[in-house]
């Protein structure tokens, strides 16, 4: 299986709103390691690498967020894949 890794920042109403707590149990859901965070600004920055079908499956579950949350934008960027994560953590 190919592997993918990325990083993405999603803007909108993202704070506030279980964001981070709905992407670490989709991330455990879809099989995806990394990590998300809220930013100072009020966005919020995941790291997510694993099987390419599962980490593209969390980006586009990242355009819908959590229940409360409104997603204006999402940027992804494409990174090596290094393979260093064995879960998926909220970091602050």
């Amino acid at each position: 299986m190919e592997k993918k890794a990325v990083r993405v920042i999603i803007e909108g109403i993202v704070q506030g709103v279980f964001f981070r707590a709905y992407t670490q149990k989709a991330a455990f859901e879809y099989g995806v390691n990394g990590w998300v965070r809220n930013l100072p600004d009020g966005r919020v920055e995941a790291f997510f690498e694993g099987e390419k079908d599962r980490v593209d499956k969390m980006i586009a579950w990242c355009y819908k967020g959590s229940p409360s949350s409104r997603v204006e934008n999402v940027t992804v960027e494409e990174v090596p894949y290094e393979g260093k994560y064995s879960d998926f953590k909220i970091v602050f």
